[in-house]
């Protein structure tokens, strides 16, 4: 195996450096034509494929750094993609409308007269746009991890199959211990998609009915600077805590004392893994209903759903576990517990992989025979 990567996107902490490195950068001026064609990537791609000959090619992340410009290159090798966003139909990756409401059009001129993107970033997509739907076309296999991004690529003419992805298994020093007053974790990006301001609103309205409840906000992001202000002008700070990133490890922590995760999302997530990552450890989940989920958390069984971007709906929720009306031992129930683990268990997944792999060569194949 060798791993191909970018500038841009190498990190300093990761466990293997790349074989194979091109250019990126993360200046938006550069990004704004890289976007479309990265010269490196496409040059590097080339040679690592004449050099190492792989037999199948596994993309992940592209469009950013890589560009779709890389396609090109792949036609005579095996190749599959996995699209983790809505990136390739949507400029902004989210699907989310400036009014925070979820957008249902297809990707267009709908994207300026919303005022989505600016008529710059407009012109510049379309060619990107173009490239990224051929190259999407083109591929053995494209894999996605919710039905929703499914739906919304084979809205554009791509086609796509489900892998329901892993997740990380608490460690074996884990131990619920819900805590004895109503605790509530949000964990996540502190990005506007994310909903925190609604969280923040709603569970203001929590303390008056319930004053011993406890807000914990696990993640950084752009908004953390104004979420604490709505913070205290709420006049919540009290019982809110900002815990910025966390190792995995303190993620455990975190989670072994919460009576629920909230995840409040106002657009309609693709997967929203970390769901799953908190009933795996048997915490019921309180998430928006549109997206992925309601995908993973069974109404009432394994957690609560409200509608997205519905204050008094997420009220009602938490006031439901906060009182005990709902999950009254602050744990999902044994059977669901096992049922989550096997359906994103790693041994699962990988099996699955390398029949997709095959697939793909076995396709190839035939198309060039």
């Amino acid at each position: 195996m060798r791993l191909f990567t970018t500038t841009a996107s190498r990190s300093v902490e990761a466990e293997a450096a790349p074989e194979y490195l091109s250019y990126g950068t993360e200046r938006k001026a550069a990004q704004a034509l890289l976007q479309i064609v990265n010269p490196s990537a496409v040059a590097r791609l080339q040679a690592a494929v004449q050099e190492f000959r792989p037999d199948v090619v596994h993309v992940h992340a592209f469009a950013m750094h890589l560009s779709p410009s890389i396609f090109a290159q792949l036609r005579s090798v095996p190749t599959v993609v996995s699209v983790h966003d809505y990136k390739p139909v949507c400029p902004t990756g989210a699907k989310l409308l400036p009014d925070g409401s979820i957008c249902t059009d297809p990707a267009g001129l709908v994207c300026l007269r919303q005022r989505c993107t600016s008529l710059p970033h407009w012109l510049r997509d379309r060619p990107r746009y173009l490239l990224l739907r051929v190259g999407l076309r083109s591929v053995d296999r494209v894999l996605t991890y919710g039905v929703r991004v499914q739906r919304e690529l084979a809205g554009e003419g791509i086609e796509s199959e489900l892998l329901r992805l892993p997740v990380r298994l608490p460690g074996s020093g884990f131990k619920r211990a819900p805590a004895d007053h109503p605790l509530f974790v949000f964990c996540g990006r502190l990005s506007p998609e994310k909903g925190v301001p609604l969280l923040l609103r709603a569970f203001a309205r929590l303390l008056e009915r319930a004053p011993t409840a406890r807000l914990h906000l696990v993640g950084a992001g752009a908004q953390r600077r104004a979420l604490e202000q709505l913070a205290a002008d709420l006049a919540v700070q009290h019982a809110v805590s900002f815990r910025g990133w966390v190792t995995p490890e303190q993620l455990d922590h975190e989670l072994a004392g919460a009576w629920a995760l909230v995840a409040p999302s106002l657009h309609a997530e693709p997967f929203g893994l970390v769901a799953v990552e908190a009933l795996v450890r048997g915490v019921p989940v309180v998430a928006s209903a549109t997206g992925g989920f309601a995908e993973s958390v069974q109404d009432g069984l394994t957690g609560l759903l409200f509608p997205n971007a519905n204050e008094t709906a997420l009220v009602q929720q938490l006031e439901a576990i906060a009182r005990r009306r709902a999950f009254p031992a602050q744990r999902i129930p044994d059977g669901e517990l096992r049922r989550v683990r096997e359906a994103h268990a790693l041994d699962r997944h990988l099996h699955r992989l390398r029949e997709t792999y095959a697939e793909a060569v076995a396709a190839s194949r035939a198309r060039h025979a």
